[in-house]
């Protein structure tokens, strides 16, 4: 049976939602094209790597030469100092678009973050229109590529889907994560539906699984057809015997950013 796509560029190759996507969108594409700052071991007969940093323009631009699709999912992937989130995820993330559009690349799609919007509440149940409420540098981060994103699909018809993926770990080892865990096979599954959608334009999706509390609406991405198959309720009691309630004052608890929001500035000197 003929591929989907004949070369799929994957960054962040190295890194855990990396790692598994290299073994879940394997069956799409004649050649998938680990891209990390580490090179990639034990490849498969599909697989090529490639090494260079985000900042690197060049070295983006020559591993983007016949790729038919992107999938981001690197830079830094949680708060950093400035400079970090500057390099790694902004200047990056644009040269990652720059040399899709000089090589014709037609849809990217990218991990944003529920730090996009992390200080808006759970019980305001936002849908995927919401204005952007990030709870930190690298919350910023994730809106620039957004309007990035945004930019690039109206001006010059690269089409891209913004996964604004909450927890996606193995199993979730605390209470909060028993709303917003995405397990790894529904992370497979919705970066699969974003590549092989028949039309995305410039789409942004919340990255859950099928959890029982749902304090997000995602019906505006409902044109992707994704649907997760995974729930936290096998993990529930055993979370809840071995973690105490949330304070429900806590600002932790009620944005949907949780510890983020009190992190301090990255570039403050610690308190003594």
């Amino acid at each position: 049976m003929a591929k989907a796509f004949k070369k799929i560029l994957l960054t962040g190759a190295a890194g855990r939602l990396g790692t598994e996507l290299r073994r879940g969108l394997a069956h799409l594409t004649e050649t998938l094209l680990l891209a990390d700052r580490v090179e990639a071991a034990d490849l498969a007969a599909h697989e090529q790597a490639v090494v260079f940093e985000l900042t690197d323009a060049q070295a983006a631009e020559a591993a983007m030469s016949g790729v038919d699709a992107v999938v981001h999912f690197g830079g830094a992937p949680l708060e950093a100092p400035w400079s970090t989130i500057l390099h790694s995820n902004i200047e990056g993330s644009y040269n990652i678009y720059e040399a899709a559009r000089k090589n014709g690349v037609r849809r990217i799609v990218y991990a944003s973050s529920v730090h996009a919007i992390g200080y808006h509440r759970l019980e305001d149940h936002i849908g995927v229109d919401a204005p952007v409420k990030p709870d930190s540098l690298y919350g910023v981060s994730k809106c620039f590529v957004e309007a990035l994103g945004s930019l690039y699909w109206n001006k010059f018809g690269i089409e891209t889907v913004d996964l604004r993926i909450f927890s996606s770990f193995p199993e979730p080892p605390d209470r909060r994560m028993l709303w917003s865990w995405l397990s790894f096979a529904d992370c497979v599954r919705l970066v699969e539906a974003s590549l092989t959608a028949p039309y995305v334009a410039h789409t942004i999706s919340f990255g859950l699984s099928d959890n029982k509390v749902k304090p997000v609406d995602n019906s505006g991405a409902a044109h992707l057809g994704y649907y997760p198959q995974d729930d936290t309720e096998a993990f529930r009691a055993q979370v809840e015997s071995a973690k105490p309630p949330l304070d429900p004052h806590a600002p932790a608890t009620h944005f949907l950013g949780g510890w983020f929001v009190d992190l301090p500035h990255p570039d403050d000197e610690p308190k003594k």
